[in-house]
């Protein structure tokens, strides 16, 4: 049997919810999805929805303030370098060439040559430490958003599409690498390079140096009305790439092909799909074409003023005695003095078009982190933890909702017990469930093990003491073994064995071609739902958790899988505290206790016999299931209202 490295690849960016989010829970938490800023124009709403200061865009270059003053002060020197060029132009002329001073004409022409070695020199060693301190502030960056979004809450990912999420962490953070990248190291060189030729044309001829500034006043203007452009198109143009990425994800996932194909609705696909690529293609060639007539009549009046100058030069009332060797270096400075002039203003013009996607990364860095670790953690060690579960006086209301989804819940797991939780859908059964394992907090009231509030422990500790098999089983696109490492990535190849022997699962994986070595498949499509249900619990019981959480873990599966799933669920369960939440009464019947819930309240409590002795709601349903099959009446159950379901039992 082979098996693959303990160490797994970073998990790709993919979000799913447990249980019924989207359903029972529907809550609303955090900010809106950034898509709603599309009721006003999208540049406007973005950034007066979430300001960006262009201090905060300073601050990523803190850490790197060493890097960054060594490379300013190598683009000051190059540039200082490079101005030598038009003197020594002008005494080769005025000078070494009219005079025939040949050691003066090889000092200078050694100079030419000099300059051209040090700046290209200089440009190597500022293009290095310039590009790796922008992709230093990239991966910041990138990183960061990442692991803020790992901490929001499951109403986030419910409301936000998975495509958005991608954008923002991949097109919007590629849009703003030239910015991040170059703009640091542009506005200097540029800079210097323009004040520096500023007053070597001064030193030349002031005369002239006034005439050159006649293009400053139209380039300042024509560039912000370009910026203001830019914005927008590139604002628009970042969100349909992130509705692309979600028809992307949406249409061709196993699931979304699957569906495309059952209903028919391929073409459909394709037609949407072609309409967001060509709205996608007029806002590329937008922002190209964006302020380009404008720019155009900039590159004319920068054209325009050396033929001024020669004019200005030949006229005897402005020359002032000019030689030709000034007037052919004033020329090369002028002509020098677009690049970096136009350089300073772009640099403006970038940043300005950059700004709504610095506001869309920024805005998720922003966003509240309503579950984290408190300040002064209590530590509940796994190895001394018995696993004792308490609700006290617990109230929950997901944000946005107008009722409370648990009301005055007191219930009590003893260590090592089993107690399972009935209901109509919408009860509260999940969300009992999503607290014991802190995905919520719960509005009042406390949940404890131990006696230690939820809220008092490291998230991770909550994590190592509870264990989660839910409906949807999630598996990772990589090998049996790697999925099941990923609740423990130094699991030695006996304790992976161990679990899925305890899954039920291990003669399976042995009867693959490949083994533990056997590749899943996206999404784990390459398994029954009994199979996955299986691989997944083995991951759960690597982790060796004194609580255990099943949530609905067998309602997806026919009877036959079902009977061997609970079978390793019941395998699993025993020496662990487990919360069973069922709709098939049948993996309940042998729970050492049983609770009923209606509306967010226990109404029932009791083992099988005790409930079914009292006559009451649980009675009543095991009664109507007599003489059915039970996968089909709870079924039956659960679309009666809520209402004539509590008036037919």
């Amino acid at each position: 049997m082979r098996m693959t490295s303990p160490m797994i690849a970073p998990m790709r960016g993919h979000s799913h919810s447990a249980g019924d989010v989207g359903g029972e829970r529907g809550g609303r938490g955090g900010r809106p999805d950034a898509s709603s800023a599309k009721k006003k124009p999208e540049d406007i709403a973005q950034l007066a929805e979430h300001p960006v200061s262009l201090r905060r865009i300073g601050a990523l270059f803190r850490p790197y303030r060493a890097r960054l003053a060594v490379v300013v002060a190598l683009i000051v020197a190059t540039s200082l370098v490079g101005l030598a060029s038009p003197f020594i132009t002008k005494h080769l002329i005025d000078d070494a060439i009219p005079n025939k001073d040949v050691s003066l004409l090889l000092l200078l022409v050694g100079g030419m040559l000099g300059i051209t070695v040090l700046s290209s020199v200089f440009g190597v060693l500022q293009t290095w430490l310039s590009t790796v301190m922008g992709q230093k502030v990239m991966h910041g960056l990138r990183t960061s958003v990442f692991s803020h979004l790992q901490r929001m809450p499951l109403s986030f990912f419910t409301r936000t599409r998975g495509g958005e999420l991608q954008s923002r962490l991949t097109n919007d953070i590629n849009g703003m690498q030239s910015v991040v990248t170059n703009s640091a190291t542009s506005i200097a060189s540029n800079l210097t390079t323009v004040v520096g030729t500023a007053v070597a044309m001064a030193a030349l001829s002031w005369r002239l140096s006034l005439l050159s500034l006649i293009v400053l006043p139209p380039a300042i203007y024509l560039t912000r009305r370009v910026a203001r452009m830019r914005r927008a198109v590139t604002t628009k143009a970042q969100r349909a790439l992130a509705d692309m990425q979600t028809q992307i994800e949406e249409s061709l996932s196993i699931s979304g092909v699957q569906l495309s194909k059952t209903l028919g609705s391929g073409p459909q696909l394709s037609q949407r799909f072609t309409k967001t690529s060509v709205e996608l293609t007029d806002l590329e060639v937008s922002s190209q074409l964006a302020g380009r007539w404008r720019m155009a009549t900039m590159s004319i009046i920068f054209a325009a003023i050396p033929a001024l100058i020669y004019l200005a030069a030949g006229l005897p009332a402005t020359s002032g005695g000019m030689t030709i060797g000034t007037l052919v270096a004033f020329t090369a400075l002028q002509s020098a003095l677009f690049r970096p002039l136009m350089g300073v203003l772009n640099v403006g013009v970038q940043i300005n078009s950059s700004l709504a996607l610095f506001s869309r990364i920024f805005e998720y860095l922003d966003m509240p982190v309503e579950i984290d670790d408190p300040a002064d953690a209590v530590d509940l060690p796994v190895e001394t933890a018995s696993g004792t579960v308490r609700f006290e006086n617990v109230t929950f209301r997901y944000p946005g909702s107008d009722r409370d989804a648990l009301t005055s819940v007191d219930l009590e797991l003893p260590a090592g017990r089993t107690v399972a939780v009935v209901g109509a859908t919408g009860s509260g059964k999940s969300t009992l469930a999503g607290l014991v394992s802190r995905l919520h907090d719960p509005s009042s009231g406390t949940v404890s093990i131990d006696g230690v509030d939820l809220r008092d422990m490291l998230l991770k500790n909550v994590a190592d003491l509870v264990g989660v098999v839910s409906q949807e089983t999630y598996l990772l696109h990589t090998s049996i073994a790697e999925n099941l490492r990923y609740a423990k990535t130094n699991a030695a190849d006996d304790e992976i064995i161990a679990a899925a022997k305890a899954a039920q699962v291990h003669e399976m994986i042995l009867d693959l071609p490949d083994g533990y070595d056997t590749v899943v498949g996206a999404r784990g499509y390459r398994f029954s739902g009994g199979e996955k249900q299986r691989i997944a619990l083995a991951r759960t019981i690597l982790r060796d958790p004194k609580v255990l959480v099943l949530d609905e873990a067998t309602s997806a599966l026919d009877n036959n899988t079902e009977r061997a799933v609970q079978a390793a669920l019941d395998a699993a369960s025993h020496g662990r505290t487990t919360l069973t939440i069922a709709h098939r009464l049948s993996t309940v019947r042998h729970a050492d206790l049983i609770v009923v819930m209606d509306h967010g309240a226990i109404v029932e409590r009791g083992d099988h016999d005790e409930l079914m002795a009292i006559g009451g709601r649980y009675a009543a349903l095991v009664n109507a299931q007599a003489d059915t099959d039970l996968d089909d009446e709870f079924a039956a159950a659960d679309a009666i209202p809520a209402a004539e379901f509590a008036a037919a039992l």
